[in-house]
């Protein structure tokens, strides 16, 4: 069974929540009322549907297609594991496929939906559970090729013997896809892949330096499909308190060559911590980050190197840090889920911010705080260009959708 690296927030004491039950206009940040002021900060967003798993088990990741009305969600219990179809419209599941029971789940296989790339592919791992201390789990990789055609239809084998995806750089534009992963044998040694799913050949392997990329330092993975990148931000003392700022890094997808320069420096004794997230948008080259310690939301040029910092909204924090970022590119916006609210005196929000830093809007009333401790980490899917998206929660075999 898949485990998380991160649970963030729930390390912090709830106690401090209580610092913002009065938050108001007036503890803003400078650039978020001054946006306000010139008309910018779009109250627009709001709730819709919930959606629940079939059978009512957890979800172990989630994707839904940018250019179409198509989702697909993977289902665990201890009686069950299925892969699931659901309308993004509506949050009704249309169909339950790969359903597995028995001695299957008892052994703790599950599935994992990875995502979906171009053309509405889906990859769904189905991780076959091995003999703890004597033989590793495997992951065998189905494709829906496309969702909309509702079963598992195809295989996908990665270069790598025994290689496990951890992250997927959000990509429905172009038949080019990189995740991010490593081998379950030896010192579990990191690697990106890069493929085009629909196909079995042509797909390599980029060895990634352990001093920089170890699982311990967290990489975060976006894509640059603009100029075949890889853009990642790792953290070189593994989040430590007082060590550096997370690094930036552009990986070239096609001989593996890399550039990495030093993110934005964070205030205060703890520094920055680790890299909880961060999405790119192609047309722009414009990054987003969030960090652990600090509570902060970086954007940088990448093509530049520059960058600067702005804070979650009342002040940032440890507590009230962002996690997830997910970017917007017809819009240029990122929306960066956030488990404990600094704009709600309780739950969660969704922060979106514009590229230029500003915070456009702050949508609340969102509860995957309690959505459990997550398998799968919290994640946003959105559609662009119908401006909704979909993030855990409330519950932990739930998903919440919301417009902005």
């Amino acid at each position: 069974m898949r485990t998380c690296l991160k649970n963030i927030g729930f390390l912090f004491a709830l106690g401090s929540l209580a610092a913002c039950s009065g938050a108001g206009q007036s503890n803003l940040p400078g650039n978020v009322i001054a946006s306000m002021q010139r008309g910018n900060m779009h109250r627009n967003g709001s709730l819709g549907p919930v959606l629940t798993t079939a059978d009512g088990s957890q979800i172990f990741g989630f994707d839904v297609d940018r250019n179409g009305n198509d989702g697909v969600v993977a289902s665990i219990s201890g009686n069950e594991i299925s892969v699931q179809t659901f309308d993004p419209t509506t949050g009704k599941i249309t169909k339950t496929v790969g359903a597995k029971m028995g001695r299957p789940v008892a052994k703790g296989d599950d599935y994992v939906v990875d995502g979906i790339f171009d053309g509405d592919v889906a990859l769904v791992d189905f991780e076959k559970a091995g003999i703890p201390g004597q033989t590793p789990a495997h992951d065998h990789y189905n494709l829906m090729n496309p969702v909309t055609r509702l079963k598992l239809n195809g295989r996908w084998k990665p270069p790598l013997n025994l290689f496990h995806t951890e992250q997927w750089a959000v990509n429905q534009s172009t038949p080019t896809s990189v995740v991010f992963g490593y081998q379950r044998k030896g010192s579990d040694s990191t690697s990106l892949i890069v493929a085009d799913l629909t196909k079995q050949t042509g797909a390599k392997a980029i060895a990634l330096d352990q001093n920089q990329f170890s699982l311990s330092m967290g990489p975060q993975l976006a894509q640059d499909t603009a100029n075949n990148l890889a853009v990642m931000a790792t953290s070189p003392s593994g989040g430590a308190a007082g060590g550096p700022p997370p690094k930036i890094a552009t990986i070239d997808l096609k001989n593996g060559k890399m550039v990495e320069f030093g993110g934005v420096s964070c205030p205060g004794l703890a520094g920055c911590g680790s890299a909880n997230g961060i999405a790119y948008d192609s047309a722009t080259g414009v990054a987003c980050t969030t960090s652990e310690l600090d509570g902060g939301v970086e954007l940088y040029d990448v093509a530049k190197q520059t960058g600067f910092r702005v804070t979650m909204p009342n002040g940032g924090g440890q507590s009230f840090a962002g996690s997830y970022v997910v970017n917007d590119p017809v819009h240029q916006l990122f929306l960066i889920a956030q488990q404990f609210s600094s704009t709600s005196p309780s739950g969660s929000s969704v922060q979106v911010y514009d590229e230029n830093g500003d915070l456009v809007e702050s949508i609340d009333g969102f509860n995957f705080t309690d959505a459990g401790f997550l398998v799968i980490p919290v994640r946003i899917a959105i559609n662009p260009s119908a401006r909704t998206g979909w993030v855990n929660g409330p519950s932990d075999n739930q998903l919440q959708q919301f417009s902005y």
